[in-house]
């Protein structure tokens, strides 16, 4: 195993267990957004995204519109 193997596998693990955003587990194995997607989908990791996200996208959404038509 090579060091970036191991960053890699450090990354995806603490992004896995929610110690990490995306983000950062994306920074922390030196892989593009793409890349770093591809490896959390061969183990079958995907992003957490749960209903509160969802409601804090919908607001967001809201506020963007009603702002864009002011």
């Amino acid at each position: 195993m090579t060091a970036d193997d191991l960053l890699l596998e450090i990354a995806i693990y603490l992004f896995d267990t929610e110690r990490l955003s995306f983000g950062q587990a994306k920074s922390l194995s030196q892989l593009d957004h793409l890349s770093f997607q591809k490896e959390l989908a061969k183990r079958d990791i995907y992003m957490k995204y749960d209903v509160e996200d969802l409601e804090l996208d919908r607001k967001n959404l809201q506020q963007l519109r009603n702002k864009n038509f002011r």
